[in-house]
């Protein structure tokens, strides 16, 4: 894979389609800044984007299977459509990202910010999320099956009919649990202490 440097200006839609045609396929971005760029519709399958500022970036509708984003900030971008296949986010920024109407399969998510990021219908099934925070974001409908989450924040998130079943939430703040959203998290494994704080609502302790 050919490993590409910032270019000495912000980065726009030419740019990365110059890039990946002058080298004959996926590349790795490097430093690059891409704010307000339009992407949409690209080819990035496989390619990498390593510490790049990207926010309010367009990715409508591209290919990105495989892809991997490196600890860029990806806040406020926008995914309608796009191609998510094995796509790993690692230390990204990405409040505010919509991701509404994206086509996901075995996405990953580690040490990312999703703090408000519209997220409604996105399948973690299985997935192992390590240090995300879903604070105040969109997760309705979303598919948290077998998912393992660890250090995560689920903290007034909107969870209307998202699926838990079999995850595993032992290691997530769920926020200020109360009865009537036990509901939500039906079938789902939880700590000892997260039931005692559930119960501590109805004035019962767990000894």
């Amino acid at each position: 894979m050919h490993i590409l440097a910032a270019p000495d200006h912000p980065a726009g839609r030419s740019d990365v389609e110059r890039a990946i045609r002058d080298h004959d396929g996926p590349v790795r971005f490097t430093g690059w800044t891409l704010a307000d760029a339009d992407l949409s519709d690209l080819d990035l399958d496989d390619c990498v984007f390593e510490r790049c500022r990207a926010p309010r970036a367009r990715f409508a509708t591209a290919r990105l299977t495989d892809a991997r984003f490196l600890s860029c900030d990806l806040n406020n971008t926008l995914w309608m459509g796009a191609r998510l296949s094995s796509t790993a986010f690692e230390d990204c920024r990405m409040t505010g990202a919509d991701m509404a109407g994206a086509v996901a399969l075995h996405v990953s998510f580690a040490r990312c910010l999703l703090v408000s990021a519209q997220l409604p219908g996105l399948s973690f099934h299985r997935a192992r999320l390590d240090g995300v925070s879903f604070a105040d974001a969109d997760l309705r409908r979303a598919d948290f099956r077998e998912a393992v989450l660890t250090d995560c924040i689920l903290k007034d998130a909107n969870l209307t009919d998202a699926r838990f079943q079999g995850a595993d939430l032992r290691g997530a703040d769920l926020g200020s649990l109360r009865l009537m959203d036990a509901a939500k998290f039906k079938g789902a494994i939880i700590s000892r202490q997260q039931a005692a704080d559930l119960l501590g609502t109805l004035g019962l302790k767990v000894l």
